[in-house]
């Protein structure tokens, strides 16, 4: 674990930092890739780059602003000009809306440019998640024994009674912290699981035969990889035993599985009419 990288002055680099730094770069490289291979401009792979970073930290900001309102509400400024405080599923939100007017600004299918972007976002979600584990943010898990259970003493919100937490019986978070106790590098599961699904996507982008069929199975497999993590992650408990970060990830699923459903019968009845559906 390490939280600052270097220290030059005025000027710190932080890990966290650094991995978004590098998430970004993969990112418009794969995407400057994509462009070349679909005879797209790759100023196509800048503007989305730019845009969907801007909309995703917009939108996981504010969608952190909605889920602690009482929060904000008692300190709005330092809160919101922090550091911390930043959703997932928001950033997701906002990104999918920047990425929308891109294409609607270069008139390229959307589907088409959610497809393009669908490895390329599963590698940067794997290096924003190390960037968790090297700062130590606060986003491990659960107290574990586990052989590979870790313990972050020199996590950035600190390591004590108020960032080591466990579940109550009644699904509610309360302090694990004691002497000696290791939790669940949750992050470290993440990145190894955003690794696969960019592996498996970037390995069949050429095979798939409908716009769209690309983001169906991010949808998929990344809701499904939340979903399964956040059974060791520190998030309350909010309905039937599942955390908020598991109702999105069902809905996420759901709503891939429908969309690869209508994709499939689509794929048949082009096939059934004897043409070819066009890859990607």
């Amino acid at each position: 674990m390490i939280p600052i990288i270097l220290r030059l002055g005025p000027i710190t680099i932080y890990s966290y930092g650094l991995m978004m730094a590098l998430g970004f770069i993969a990112a418009d490289l794969l995407l400057t890739h994509e462009c070349r291979r679909r005879a797209v401009s790759p100023e196509v792979a800048t503007s989305l780059l730019v845009w969907a970073a801007i909309g995703g930290l917009a939108g996981a900001r504010i969608y952190d602003v909605f889920d602690n309102w009482r929060a904000y509400m008692s300190h709005p400024i330092s809160i919101v000009f922090s550091g911390a405080g930043f959703v997932w599923y928001g950033g997701l939100i906002g990104g999918i809306l920047s990425s929308w007017l891109v294409a609607r600004h270069y008139r390229i299918s959307f589907l088409t440019i959610t497809d393009m972007c669908a490895a390329p976002l599963a590698l940067g979600m794997a290096f924003g998640r190390m960037g968790c584990q090297l700062s130590g943010d606060g986003d491990w898990g659960l107290p574990s024994k586990l052989p590979w259970a870790m313990a972050y003493p020199r996590a950035i919100v600190g390591w004590g009674p108020d960032t080591v937490l466990k579940l109550d019986g009644h699904g509610n978070l309360v302090s694990g912290f004691f002497p000696g106790v290791r939790v669940h590098p949750a992050p470290v599961y993440e990145a190894i699981l955003y690794v696969a699904l960019f592996a498996f996507l970037w390995s069949i982008r050429k095979k798939v035969t409908l716009p769209g069929e690309l983001l169906y199975l991010y949808l998929i497999l990344a809701g499904t990889a939340r979903f399964v993590v956040e059974f060791v992650r520190i998030n309350p408990r909010v309905l039937w035993g599942l955390s908020e970060a598991q109702i999105i990830s069902l809905v996420m699923i759901a709503t891939g599985s429908m969309a690869w459903y209508w994709s499939s019968r689509r794929r048949a009845e082009i096939v059934s009419a004897g043409r070819e559906p066009l890859r990607a």
